[in-house]
């Protein structure tokens, strides 16, 4: 038998890419923005969400890839009483059907690749069970298995924790059950996007998923600067940046208390709810730091911004991934984190970077004086371009993964 590479370019063996949701633009969007074109290579590639955005439409234009769409976007269900009966994944079924088009082309597409998140999982039930579909789980639903999205931005319960597990676990048991019966399913397969996730998914349902890495396009991120834009923050202070949604979960208040007595700016990327930035704001000025606030910004903004800096820092909780270190690697940036979650795949400390402890704040001090010798930010960067070669996590070979994915499901 050929290689799944040589059988898809004879036959165009059509692959359905689907997401919930690419409204947040992190991350997980913007990894799938930049696999979606070398999927092309592998498939007659057509993509499919609920709530679509400019530059997956332009993507999809520049390469003629049909998007399906509901008449009308959907969005997630938040009230409690919708939270606590999950029907955001009744809502969210209900509205894939609703994209005109999309029901014939599953019923006849050789393979289905999702992508989780909001809405992503209501798609299951309109697939028939003998066309192969590939699902990566990002990580586990961390609203229904964890209680650190339900601390506020300076670490209160948002509510009595007893009462919130209680209130959750219809959705959790029917979370589970979803996960669980999609594994047991012929022609499927779940991939997680490190090892810490995958333990994740093992501790929370109980089955083994392999690992699919994420992607980066280094030329986004070029190690010169030659063709880099003016640096969006326009002062002359000693700067760090720490990236993501502000909230507790990227530990954003813990990061200003951390940074104070550094004399080192923090710059912030990624917005957050204009409540939770006032805050931020008012604990930064009462400890002295100078905080800057970016909304979302493109790659081509982000590189002069990232390449100048001393550090990119995060002390997010339990982070699945995390492509923010590989993006600082190929710039040659010290990428300084805490010490969990998927941060402990790519970073080894002081090898080409540090992975710190959430609570010892004299030796983030000491990491953030380390970033600042000449030296240790060429050893960093020396080994950081290593480890991208190692995992080799450009969007072609994660392309070529997710076809060899597919090869498997069919031999088996």
């Amino acid at each position: 038998m050929g290689s799944y590479a040589e059988t898809s370019a004879d036959t165009n063996q059509s692959l359905i890419v689907a997401k919930g949701s690419f409204v947040a633009m992190g991350g997980a969007e913007r990894d799938l923005l930049r696999i979606i074109p070398s999927l092309t290579k592998f498939f007659d590639v057509k993509v499919a969400t609920l709530n679509s955005v400019p530059e997956l439409e332009k993507l999809c234009e520049k390469f003629n890839i049909p998007l399906f769409t509901p008449k009308n976007p959907w969005e997630m269900p938040r009230g409690i009483i919708s939270t606590i009966l999950d029907t955001g994944i009744n809502s969210a079924t209900r509205a894939w059907k609703n994209c005109e088009g999309l029901s014939l082309e599953i019923k006849s597409a050789d393979a289905i690749h999702i992508v989780s998140g909001d809405g992503s999982l209501g798609l299951l039930k309109c697939i028939p069970v003998n066309i192969p579909c590939h699902l990566h789980l990002l990580e586990p639903h961390r609203g229904l298995h964890e209680d650190v999205l339900h601390f506020d931005i300076q670490g209160k319960p948002k509510r009595n924790l007893k009462l919130t597990k209680l209130l959750l676990s219809y959705a959790k048991m029917k979370d589970k059950s979803i996960i669980k019966n999609f594994n047991n399913r012929n022609h499927s397969i779940i991939s997680s996007n490190s090892n810490y996730s995958s333990e994740r998914a093992k501790i929370v349902y109980g089955i083994k998923t392999g690992v699919l890495w994420p992607c980066v396009d280094i030329s986004e991120f070029p190690q010169e600067d030659t063709n880099d834009i003016v640096n969006p923050y326009d002062s002359d202070d000693d700067y760090v940046v720490a990236i993501g949604k502000a909230s507790f979960v990227k530990g954003s208040w813990e990061t200003i208390s951390m940074i104070s007595g550094t004399k080192l700016s923090l710059v912030h990327v990624g917005g957050g709810d204009s409540e939770d930035i006032i805050k931020l704001q008012n604990h930064a000025k009462r400890l002295s730091v100078n905080f800057w606030v970016a909304p979302r910004l493109s790659s081509s903004e982000l590189v002069p911004l990232m390449r100048n800096s001393r550090a990119v820092i995060s002390m997010a909780y339990g982070e699945a991934f995390g492509l923010t270190p590989i993006e600082a690697f190929a710039l040659g940036t010290p990428a300084i984190f805490v010490n969990e979650g998927g941060f402990t795949d790519t970073i080894s400390d002081d090898l080409n970077g540090r992975l710190l402890e959430r609570d010892d704040i004299s030796s983030w001090h000491e990491a953030l004086k380390q970033a600042k010798n000449v030296n240790n930010r060429e050893k960093w960067m020396i080994a950081g371009r290593e480890k991208i070669l190692k995992l080799d996590l450009s969007p072609q070979e994660h392309a070529k993964r997710i076809k060899e994915l597919f090869f498997n499901l069919r031999i088996q």
